[in-house]
């Protein structure tokens, strides 16, 4: 496996520039790597995840890779206020493209698919990354992540999974809804936002930062589902079609005040240390959506929409 993700020609990770991280080659060796902690691959060794060669390659992957991250999202923010005061305030400074608004407004129905197609990688696993932070918790703040991963989940009616829902929402658009169906086209960015995930939930040393990253979620997630809601209704889909963006609108409403505060303020009584890690997470998920958003929408303005494979 590992001579088919790096290539026979190809150089040692190690040699490898933050600035090379956004390459799709890289970008799709490391979801590789990770996905064999989700649903692997047809004609893999079950095992594979545990392979010496393989956990010493996604190594080499993962130190650019989150050297990069760090570049990204700027120097440590140390705690000087409560976290999810914090929290707030970083979202509040995010300057980021509006993605949202522009997808509401002015989107195309090929424009809307190609959205679609991009946060499926991520959107057809949903809340799957987040999961492995439960067992590293105790008490109240696992209680609080059990809470939104339930909804996440549809409360236990599989109709009722956010995964689900937005399988109905990808067929309104013809799009094929099989697992990780769109990874081989989607660009670096988009790949690079899922591997976030990954990075976080598969080492406990970033539990923090997997909080903080779903903390981020939750609370960017009400008006941008809102404006995604309108955008669908107004290219013609149903209520149905649209169901997976106006649950997000009722249901984050609730976990932004869960996550922000019984979640993350909790974790970072227990843990002050770690603050600077939760805090971490949650920039990397708004940097790491104003870079799709702005590839999106560059590629949009440059009449570029729907080139990437049906």
């Amino acid at each position: 496996m590992i001579d088919h993700l790096r290539g026979a020609d190809q150089p040692a990770p190690d040699t490898i520039s933050e600035q090379q991280v956004l390459d799709d080659d890289f970008q799709l060796a490391l979801w590789c790597c990770y996905e064999l902690y989700y649903r692997g691959f047809d004609g893999t060794a079950p095992d594979a995840e545990w392979d010496p060669r393989v956990l010493a390659f996604r190594a080499e992957l993962e130190k650019p890779f989150t050297g990069w991250l760090r570049t990204l999202t700027g120097p440590a923010l140390a705690a000087t206020t409560p976290v999810a005061e914090q929290l707030r305030a970083l979202i509040d400074a995010d300057d980021g493209p509006s993605l949202a608004a522009y997808l509401q407004r002015h989107a195309t129905r090929d424009q809307f698919r190609e959205f679609l197609l991009n946060r499926s990688v991520y959107q057809l696993k949903e809340a799957d990354p987040h999961s492995y932070g439960i067992p590293r918790l105790d008490g109240a703040t696992k209680a609080a992540l059990v809470e939104i991963q339930t909804d996440e989940y549809g409360g236990g009616r599989a109709e009722r999974m956010h995964a689900e829902l937005f399988r109905t929402t990808m067929r309104w658009l013809d799009l094929d809804d099989t697992y990780g169906r769109y990874v081989p086209d989607v660009p670096a960015v988009t790949l690079a936002l899922s591997n976030a995930m990954s990075l976080f939930a598969l080492h406990s040393r970033w539990t923090g930062a997997l909080l903080g990253h779903l903390a981020a979620l939750e609370m960017t997630s009400t008006l941008p589902n809102r404006r995604y809601a309108g955008g669908a209704t107004r290219l013609g889909a149903t209520e149905e079609q649209a169901r997976y963006f106006t649950e997000h609108v009722e249901a984050d409403a609730v976990h932004e005040q869960i996550a922000a505060h019984d979640l993350c303020g909790r974790y970072a009584e227990e843990n002050p240390d770690a603050v600077p890690d939760i805090l971490f997470g949650a920039a990397c998920c708004l940097a790491l959506d104003n870079l799709v958003a702005e590839h999106l929408l560059t590629a949009w303005n440059a009449g570029q929409e729907g080139q990437v494979a049906s």
